[in-house]
C-alpha cells in the first residue's frame, strides 16, 4: 500500500492514476472518532460555517455508533466512547437563534437535533459538572468558547487527560478588532492539538474575496455605520439585521473592507482621560462624555475624526458615519471600566449618573462582558 507523505508525491501517485495535471486539494474527511486527547479549534469569522462544520461532526457520530462493537472497542477509552457526542453553547448565545428549537445545534442554514446531550452553561464550573454527571461521552463539542472564563481551558486539559477525551471548539480567534479575542482565546490556542481554518466570502457588495475577520457595523438611516475600536468587546447578535442603533450587526469582511475607526483616539485621547480619573481627576473625562453624550460636534472625538478622516489629501468620509450610532458615551465609559480597568466601580457609576446614560445600555454590555453590573442593574454591587 502507497503511503503518500506531501503534496508532491501525491501529485505524482494521481498523475501515474491517469489524472490530468491538476491542482490537488486535501479532502473532506469523516471525523476520526479512534483519535484521542485531540483538542481541535475550528477557527473563522461569523458566517464562515463553523457550526455546520461542528453539526457534520454529530451526523458522523449518528452513523458510527451504528457500527459493531469491534469499533466500540477502538473508540473507547475509560468508558467514555468518543462516538458519543455532547453539545454545549455559552447562555448568553440562547438569544441568537430563538426561532429553533432550544435544543438544537442551530446555523444559518439549519439545525439538527442531538436529543439529550446539549446544554447552555454560564462558566467553566458549569463546564465541569456536566463533564463529571456525563462519564460516557467522549467527544464534547463547546461553541463560542472565547465566551467562557480562562478557568475552562484548564478544566479541559485535566479531562482530556483523564479520560482520553476528544474536544472540539467552533470559534472566534479573532474579535471584530482584528486583535486575538481574549485571554481565553489566547489560551486555547496555545493549548489545542489541531486546528481547521474556515473563510467566507468577503461581504461587501463589491468584492468576493476570502474573509478572514468578522466586522462589526450598525445601520442607522439605512447607512452602515462602522463600529468604533471602543466598541464592548463582546455584544451578542449578528444573525438578524437589525436597525437598532444600539445594537450592531455583523458581516464577514477582508482586511481591504474591515472598517475601524477610533483606535488612534482611543489610545491617545480616551485611555489618558481615564489614568487621570484613575489619578482622582475626573474632571477631563467627565467633560469628553458629556460631550459625547449630548454635543458630539464638541468632543475630542469629533475633532479627531475631522483631522483624521476630512482633512486629509484622500477624505474618508464614511468613516465619520461611525458617530452616527447610539450610546457613544456609554461605550467609551464601559471600554475604560470593563477592558482597560482604570476606573472603579464607583468612578463607573458616578460618571454613568452625571451624564444621564443608559445604565439598561451599561448592564447589559457588562453583564455579556462577564463583569459586575452598576448602578441599577440586577448584578449590580451594593
Amino acid at each position: 500500500m502507497a503511503l503518500l507523505e506531501n503534496a508532491e508525491q501525491t501529485w505524482s501517485f494521481m498523475k501515474s492514476l491517469g489524472f490530468p495535471g491538476l491542482r490537488m486539494h486535501h479532502s473532506i474527511n469523516h471525523f476520526d472518532f479512534t483519535k484521542t486527547d485531540r483538542k481541535i479549534l475550528i477557527i473563522g469569522p461569523m458566517g464562515s460555517g463553523k457550526t455546520e462544520f461542528s453539526a457534520r461532526i454529530y451526523r458522523d457520530s449518528q452513523v458510527a455508533m451504528k457500527k459493531s462493537e469491534k469499533v466500540q472497542q477502538i473508540t473507547t477509552t475509560r468508558g467514555s466512547d468518543r462516538r458519543n457526542v455532547f453539545y454545549v453553547r455559552s447562555k448568553i448565545d440562547d438569544k441568537r437563534f430563538e426561532e429553533y428549537p432550544k435544543n438544537s445545534i442551530a446555523y444559518r442554514s439549519g439545525y439538527v437535533l442531538p436529543g439529550d446531550n446539549i446544554a447552555s452553561i454560564a462558566d467553566s464550573f458549569d463546564l465541569e459538572k456536566i463533564l463529571q454527571d456525563n462519564p460516557s461521552v467522549g467527544t464534547w463539542i463547546i461553541d463560542e468558547a472565547e465566551f467562557f472564563d480562562e478557568r475552562l481551558v484548564f478544566v479541559v486539559s485535566q479531562f482530556a487527560r483523564r479520560r482520553s477525551l476528544n474536544f472540539i471548539f467552533p470559534m472566534l480567534i479573532l474579535n471584530f478588532r482584528k486583535d486575538l479575542f481574549n485571554r481565553t482565546a489566547r489560551l486555547l490556542l496555545e493549548n489545542s492539538t489541531d486546528v481547521f481554518i474556515l473563510t467566507a466570502y468577503c461581504e461587501h457588495p463589491d468584492c468576493i474575496a476570502d474573509s478572514y475577520y468578522t466586522y462589526r457595523y450598525y445601520t442607522v438611516d439605512d447607512i452602515e455605520c462602522p463600529a468604533l475600536y471602543f466598541d464592548p468587546l463582546i455584544i451578542v447578535g449578528g444573525d438578524k439585521r437589525t436597525e437598532n442603533p444600539k445594537i450592531p450587526n455583523y458581516a464577514t469582511r477582508c482586511d481591504r473592507h474591515h472598517y475601524l475607526p477610533g483606535k488612534e483616539y482611543t489610545f491617545m485621547i480616551l485611555k489618558p482621560l481615564g489614568e487621570l480619573a484613575y489619578g482622582g481627576n475626573v474632571k477631563p473625562i467627565l467633560g469628553e462624555l458629556n460631550h459625547l453624550k449630548n454635543d458630539i460636534e464638541r468632543s475630542e472625538l469629533y475633532n479627531h475624526f475631522r483631522e483624521k478622516y476630512i482633512k486629509v489629501d484622500e477624505p474618508q468620509a464614511s468613516m465619520m458615519n461611525a458617530l452616527r450610532v447610539g450610546c457613544i458615551a456609554e461605550k467609551a465609559l464601559t471600554y475604560l471600566f470593563s477592558e482597560e480597568n482604570i476606573i472603579s466601580s464607583g468612578q463607573m457609576e458616578y460618571l454613568a449618573t452625571e451624564i444621564k446614560g443608559d445604565m439598561d445600555y451599561i448592564n447589559e454590555r457588562l453583564l455579556e462582558n462577564r463583569k459586575l453590573q452598576v448602578g441599577d442593574g440586577p448584578g449590580a454591587q451594593r
